[in-house]
């Protein structure tokens, strides 16, 4: 017998109801601790007199402490521990006009809400509704509508020195290692600073496989290196409906394209390295929206880079690389060098 189709049935993994059982037995021990929700802010984006997209998460955080103050201070292994909220009403306040909305099921706040706002930096406020706890302000760059440059940057080993996959040494970043103590690629910086001066109108977005947890540390390591700011794309390292872990690839992949779909007046400068599928990703943006993207700069890891990474010399990424018009390079002043020849530098 035939049937007529229905609705698609959600079968989640069993990761997923793992993870939302054990948020819910100690999400309520902490609540009945007198543990209280709090917003972290993260750097959102929009686009002049349209709209603007506000990004946050909310967690539990002892009431009469520093961190219910300034939750998004944790430093090292506190940053892996926080305790999310799921299904927190908070109020977001853009121009004036306020919004309810709601944290999803790992407490995080993505939303896009209409906004008249004018082209430059602009703030949102977050608060917690039915707590008396300060409010919490948004950054939010807000994009010209006339603006015609955009810019994406990989972080891990393409601005800041990690060789992330080696176990080790990932651990060490992520847990112990202060962002003062970290190391940014020599000259990417520069190059950054170079190509924004060319281009006045770049809309600059760090896009990368790196934990929320960790974006608070990653702004303050951008700043103190005078990288450009701009928001900081991350994911998060939890389950998915799908399986026990979030692809790192298929995240970059649908972050570009929203950031395409965003901004149709862009024409996009992918900056990556050769080490974390970045020239694949980019080959599939660029083969699909060969008008919107202009050049592909991808910074090439050294030997030393190589074999923490893979155990031995790997150069397939690069044999694999994008289709449109691309630079390698060992460090930001080679890179400067290939932006030059593309026409990027005047």
């Amino acid at each position: 017998m035939s049937r007529e189709p229905g609705p698609v049935e959600r079968v989640d993994h069993l990761a997923i109801r793992a993870e939302d059982a054990v948020q819910r037995l100690v999400g309520g021990g902490l609540r009945r601790a007198g543990w209280v929700p709090r917003v972290v802010a993260h750097v959102g984006y929009g686009l002049e007199g349209a709209w603007v997209r506000v990004l946050g998460r909310v967690v539990l955080v002892p009431e009469d402490s520093l961190a219910a103050r300034h939750p998004e201070d944790a430093r090292g292994w506190r940053r892996f521990v926080t305790q999310s909220a799921a299904g927190v009403p908070v109020t977001i306040e853009v121009g004036g006009v306020r919004t309810r909305v709601e944290s999803d099921r790992e407490g995080y706040l993505d939303v896009r809400l209409p906004a008249d706002l004018p082209p430059g930096w602009a703030t949102a406020r977050l608060a917690v509704e039915g707590h008396d706890g300060p409010e919490t302000t948004a950054q939010l760059r807000v994009v010209a509508a006339d603006a015609r440059h955009g810019l994406v940057s990989d972080i891990d080993d393409t601005v800041m020195i990690t060789m992330l996959p080696r176990p080790l040494v990932a651990f060490r970043n992520a847990f112990v290692t202060r962002e003062v103590d970290r190391l940014p690629v020599p000259g990417m910086a520069g190059l950054y600073r170079d190509l924004l001066a060319h281009r006045p109108d770049t809309f600059v977005v760090y896009l990368s496989t790196g934990a929320w947890n960790v974006a608070g540390a990653i702004g303050r390591f951008l700043a103190r290196h005078d990288y450009p700011p701009g928001p900081a794309l991350l994911t998060d390292w939890g389950p998915t409906p799908r399986g026990w872990f979030r692809s790192g690839q298929r995240h970059k992949t649908t972050g570009l394209r929203r950031l395409v779909e965003d901004f149709p007046q862009l024409r996009w400068v992918l900056v990556g390295d050769d080490g974390q599928h970045d020239p694949e990703i980019y080959a599939e943006a660029a083969a699909e929206h060969p008008d919107r993207v202009e050049a592909v700069l991808i910074r090439r890891l050294s030997l030393g880079e190589q074999v923490a990474r893979y155990g031995h010399l790997d150069t397939r990424a690069q044999e694999a690389g994008p289709s449109a018009a691309t630079g390698y390079g060992d460090d930001g002043d080679e890179l400067r060098v290939e932006a030059q020849r593309l026409g990027l530098l005047g």
